[in-house]
C-alpha cells in the first residue's frame, strides 16, 4: 500500500473526490451497512466485487428452470409432424407425376425402310449365305416383310396370333384350344369326343357306330336300321301306308287235304302276306297249307288272318303256329273247285 494514502490530507481529499468504486458498490447492493464512510477504499471495492460476483449467481440458478414435460412433449410431437408432412408431400409428388406419365399416349413406333439396289438383289440370287448355327438364335426386334416364297425346314413356333390372308395348306393341322372357322369343307372328320353343332347341319352320308340321342324331331327321306326300339310313353304315327317287305317265305302244300288238282301260293314276307288257295275234288278237314319263316321269331309269334271271298269265309278255318312258321287249316272240308286267299299279319 502506498503510504502517501495513509495522510490526513490525502484522506480528505479522496473523501472529497466522487468515487466511481463506491458509487458502483452502492448500486449492486441496496443493503450496504450504515458505516461504509469508516471502512477504507480499498475493502469498499473488495466489497463490492464481492456482492456483484454473487448477484449473477443468484439470478441464474433462480430463473433458469428445466422445460415441463408437457412442453418437451409437444416440441417432440411437433418434430414427428413435421416429418410426416414431408413423406406426403414426397407421396403427392410421386403419384402426380406417375398419373401424368399414364396419361401420355404412347410414342408410335417409326419402321425404317431401306431398299436393296438391283446390284445387292444380283448378289443376293447368286450367292447361298448361312447365317448362325444350329444352337445360336437370331433375333428380329423390328418388323420385317418377306415378298416371295419362304422355306422353313424346322417347326414354326408362334407366341401370338397367327393371321393369315390366304389359305393354308399341310398334311395335318392339329389345334389344341378353341377353333372357330367360318367355312370348312372337310374330306375326312374324325371326332375322338363331344360334337356341338348349332344350326342346319347338312350330310350325305352318316354312320354312326354307337348310341344316338336326338332331343328335337328328325326329318329324313329314308332310315333304314335294324332295330327300332321305342320307348316311355311313344306312339308310332304313320301318316301313309305301312308296308313290310322282304324275301317271301316258303311255303309247304298237303295236297290230300286240297283235294285233286288243288294249288296253293304265297306272296308277301315273314310279318304280312297273302295264301292263295285253290281247291279240287273231294277236299277233306285238315292243314292244307304251311308257311316257313324266312328269319324265325325269338318268340311264339302271333298270327291274324283275315278270309278273302264268300268260299274262304264257308270254311271254318284255324291257325296252328310256332317260333319257326305258320299253317292255315280247316276244321271240316273246303268248298270243292274254288278259289280263295287269306291275308295274314305276325307280329313277335
Amino acid at each position: 500500500m502506498d503510504p502517501d494514502k495513509n495522510e490526513p490530507g490525502n484522506l480528505e481529499e479522496q473523501a472529497n473526490q466522487p468515487n466511481t468504486s463506491l458509487e458502483t458498490s452502492e448500486d449492486a447492493s441496496q443493503t450496504a451497512p450504515a458505516d461504509a464512510l469508516s471502512r477504507s477504499p480499498d475493502e469498499l471495492e473488495d466489497e463490492a466485487k464481492r456482492a456483484a460476483s454473487e448477484q449473477p449467481a443468484m439470478a441464474t440458478t433462480e430463473t433458469v428452470k428445466p422445460p415441463s414435460k408437457l412442453k418437451r412433449f409437444f416440441k417432440r410431437a411437433n418434430l414427428y409432424f413435421l416429418f410426416f408432412l414431408i413423406l406426403v408431400v414426397i407421396a403427392a409428388i410421386i403419384a402426380t407425376v406417375s398419373y401424368l406419365n399414364s396419361q401420355k399416349a404412347a410414342p408410335e413406333p417409326s419402321i425404317a425402310s431401306q431398299e436393296l439396289t438391283e446390284e445387292a438383289l444380283q448378289q443376293l440370287s447368286n450367292t447361298d449365305a448361312s447365317v448362325g448355327g444350329a444352337s445360336q438364335t437370331l433375333t428380329i426386334k423390328g418388323n420385317a416383310i418377306i415378298e416371295g416364297q419362304s422355306l422353313l425346314r424346322g417347326n414354326l413356333n408362334v407366341a401370338n396370333n397367327f393371321q393369315s390372308g390366304g389359305s393354308i395348306q399341310g398334311p395335318s393341322l392339329t389345334i389344341s384350344g378353341d377353333s372357330n372357322l367360318g367355312e370348312a369343307q372337310v374330306n375326312s372328320l374324325q371326332v375322338a369326343s363331344n360334337v356341338a353343332i348349332e344350326g342346319d347341319t347338312s350330310m350325305r352320308n352318316l354312320n354312326v357306330s354307337g348310341a344316338s340321342s336326338f332331343s328335337g324331331a328328325i326329318t329324313a327321306s329314308q332310315i333304314t336300321g335294324s332295330r327300332l326300339v321305342m320307348s316311355g310313353n311313344a306312339s308310332l304315327q304313320v301318316p301313309n301306308h305301312l308296308s313290310f317287305t322282304g324275301p317271301a317265305p316258303s311255303r309247304s302244300i298237303n295236297a290230300g287235304i286240297l283235294g285233286v288238282g288243288g294249288s296253293a301260293s304265297v306272296s308277301g314276307s315273314d310279318t304280312s302276306g297273302t295264301v292263295n288257295i285253290n281247291t279240287g275234288n273231294n277236299p277233306k278237314a285238315g292243314c292244307f297249307v304251311r308257311i316257313n319263316f324266312n328269319q324265325a321269331f325269338a318268340g311264339q309269334p302271333r298270327v291274324i288272318i283275315s278270309p278273302v271271298g264268300s268260299a274262304a269265309g264257308r270254311t271254318q278255318y284255324y291257325v296252328d303256329r310256332n317260333q319257326q312258321g305258320f299253317s292255315i287249316c280247316a276244321s271240316s272240308p273246303a268248298p270243292a273247285n274254288q278259289a280263295f286267299a287269306f291275308d295274314y299279319f305276325v307280329a313277335g
